[in-house]
């Protein structure tokens, strides 16, 4: 349908940026009306170093090792043993018959598949077991920087996407102090 010199599809991009624009202006006479009611209480924590240096995540560090360095250091032994029978074939190949070379290049290449399989076998639970363990401690931390946020009356907590705040905002050691408890 045309009114004028535009169409009635021309007339929803303006009405749109019409309607964010009064969104925007109540949003910001809300904000306005709440920050001259009462002073805001604002806090920054930095979750990554929160996620680095807390005791909980120390323990999670601890037990992933625990749990995956016995397999990495048979991975490490297998890992020998071809360079060591690699080297042995380069060395003792001319000497060797026909039927121990070629048995021993099949026990080669036999080992290296089974070190290849094993290995990314590793490599996979490894990473579902991080991700498992990681994704239980940022729960568990998030969860205890919001009680923490509501026992101490803050308003609002940011922890993500924040480029600058002044020290006296940030709450991070505070934290930190409340994980190690």
């Amino acid at each position: 349908m045309k009114v004028g010199n535009t169409t009635m599809s021309d007339t929803k991009p303006v009405k749109m940026k019409m309607v964010k624009l009064i969104l925007i202006g109540l949003f910001s006479f809300c904000l306005c009306q709440t920050l001259s009611a009462k002073e805001l209480k604002l806090g920054v924590v930095d979750i990554a170093r929160v996620l680095e240096e807390s005791p909980q995540a120390t323990a999670a560090r601890d037990a992933l090792q625990k749990e995956f360095t016995p397999r990495e250091q048979r991975l490490v032994e297998t890992q020998k043993k071809i360079v060591s029978m690699e080297e042995q074939l380069g060395r003792d190949a001319a000497i060797m018959s026909e039927a121990e070379r070629s048995k021993l290049e099949r026990n080669i290449l036999s080992k290296k598949r089974d070190f290849k399989r094993n290995q990314d076998e590793f490599r996979d639970d490894l990473n579902f077991k991080r991700n498992e363990i990681l994704e239980k401690l940022q729960r568990d931390l998030v969860g205890s920087i919001r009680e923490y946020a509501k026992a101490e009356g803050f308003d609002i907590l940011f922890a993500e996407g924040v480029i600058y705040a002044d020290d006296s905002l940030n709450i991070t050691e505070q934290m930190l102090k409340k994980l190690k408890k």
